[in-house]
């Protein structure tokens, strides 16, 4: 026998853009979750997200996993507001009271909730910060003009022949005395040339 879903009491909740000071959105995201659940608003306050990307940095000749904010300076906040457009005052004092919080992307003193297909988007985003680093961040392609900039073939230049995503992998094509010479090199060793 499965359950029936059980349904939100209260009312619809949009995603809305908040500005919050620079390196401290993780933080305010922390103190948001925080007090939402001290206040008891969790009628009024869903998710509050910080989207993030992991890649693989090369620092002092060892691969370090960091996470990139996708958006610096914004954290997303799930909420309902009132029929007016306006947010509740006990919600607004809530937020506006953490330490390094802005104020909501609107007019008027009214937040605009974001596009269907922006939350969409953000929330893959959100989701695939999860999965191992990948090539996504670097944009490499079949065709592209790089520099090696780590290993044997450091400060080579050559173009891209084929992208194993999977194995993080990309074979480039330089020139070694002369003569075209395919090389395997991990993806986090490349930079584009433009």
């Amino acid at each position: 026998m499965t359950e029936a879903p059980t349904e939100r009491l209260g009312p619809p909740m949009k995603w809305y853009v908040l500005r919050v000071a620079s390196n401290k959105e993780e933080q305010v995201r922390k103190a948001l979750v925080k007090k939402v659940k001290i206040e008891a608003l969790e009628d009024r306050v869903g998710r509050v997200l910080v989207p993030t990307l992991k890649e693989r940095r090369m620092k002092s000749g060892q691969l370090r996993i960091v996470e990139r904010k996708l958006y610096p300076g914004y954290v997303f906040v799930e909420m309902a507001c009132e029929e007016d457009g306006s947010i509740a005052e006990k919600v607004w004092f809530t937020i506006k009271e953490t330490t390094g919080v802005g104020d909501f992307i609107g007019a008027d003193g009214k937040p605009t909730s974001m596009a269907e297909h922006d939350v969409v988007q953000m929330l893959a985003a959100s989701e695939k910060a999860d999965e191992q680093p990948g090539l996504s961040g670097l944009n490499i392609h079949k065709g592209d003009r790089v520099r090696i900039t780590d290993g044997a073939f450091e400060s080579f230049e050559g173009e891209v022949e084929a992208v194993d995503e999977r194995r993080g992998m990309v074979s480039v094509v330089v020139s070694i005395f002369g003569r075209s010479t395919p090389v395997e090199v991990e993806y986090w060793q490349l930079e584009k040339v433009e």
